[in-house]
């Protein structure tokens, strides 16, 4: 109780909070997005993955809901700039999951929980020019399907209690798992825009995470729904595990630097941060 306490009162939740307008907004008014990475979409992001929460500080709940006010579309998505054309599936994925740890309980994330499952099947849903088709398809990346938001769609579809899953979510989540098993995960050789390379992003653990995703968070969204003892696994998790210096720690490979709010270590140095991360991925092995 008195560590959580501390946590409002000093370090990056506070440094975060205290950006916040009173309106319930990090920088401009609107749905967020812009301008990377202290506006409203990451500033909730950042928050969620530290630990904040909607119970602990009530500034939170005015923002998730200033959030949805401006963001979720009349097609029931979640979207760039509040319209159904600006729905993309990494921002959808980002922030339905940063809503949902933050204890935010607005009936629209259920409806856009919904309309996920949906856009990843293709029941009954209208595309855009960003998610563009079924099974991740995104215009962004030549309308191909796109890893890094089935990564960040998956994970948010896995915060949902097994039993409290529809039969659309667990479609959809099949449709996420047999895309990352189409190849070793720990290739990375999913469809990019140009057919170039794999990102080098993908082996550099960071913290925070935001649209750009790594190898440990498709683990963690694979473990978290069921696959942890899957051998098609194992090379990544070894890959992870190789990662872990002779102190049981990892460092930090990617930065967001002075771009965000808070400081988070640096770059090439033990991590607590990325460390967190990867003991609570693996953890997830044994459960």
């Amino acid at each position: 109780m008195a560590a959580k306490k501390e946590a409002y009162e000093k370090g990056p939740i506070r440094e975060t909070l205290k950006h916040m307008s009173v309106e319930g907004y990090w920088v401009k008014p609107g749905p967020g997005y812009n301008p990377k990475y202290t506006s409203t979409v990451w500033s909730l992001i950042l928050l969620s993955q530290l630990g904040a929460s909607i119970a602990d500080d009530s500034r939170i709940k005015k923002a998730c809901k200033y959030y949805l006010d401006h963001a979720f579309s009349s097609a029931h998505s979640i979207s760039i700039n509040g319209t159904p054309s600006g729905t993309v599936s990494c921002l959808e994925g980002n922030m339905v999951l940063a809503l949902t740890l933050l204890g935010c309980t607005d009936n629209r994330l259920m409806q856009t929980y919904d309309w996920m499952a949906r856009s990843i099947i293709g029941d009954g849903v209208k595309y855009y020019a960003y998610t563009c088709g079924p099974n991740f398809a995104c215009g962004a990346n030549g309308k191909k399907p796109c890893a890094w938001g089935a990564v960040k769609v998956l994970l948010a579809l896995s915060s949902i209690p097994e039993n409290k899953r529809t039969l659309l979510m667990k479609k959809a989540i099949k449709k996420g798992v047999d895309f990352f098993f189409s190849v070793d995960p720990v290739t990375t050789k999913y469809p990019t825009r140009t057919n170039a390379s794999p990102s080098r992003n993908w082996w550099k653990f960071g913290f925070p995470v935001f649209y750009i995703t790594d190898l440990l968070q498709l683990t963690e969204a694979l473990l978290s729904v069921g696959y942890g003892r899957d051998e098609r696994l194992k090379k990544t998790i070894d890959y992870i595990k190789s990662k872990q210096d002779d102190q049981g720690r990892w460092n930090l490979d990617y930065s967001y630097a002075e771009k965000t709010w808070g400081d988070y270590g640096k770059k090439g140095k033990q991590n607590k941060w990325v460390t967190y991360r990867a003991l609570k991925t693996l953890k997830m092995l044994s459960t």
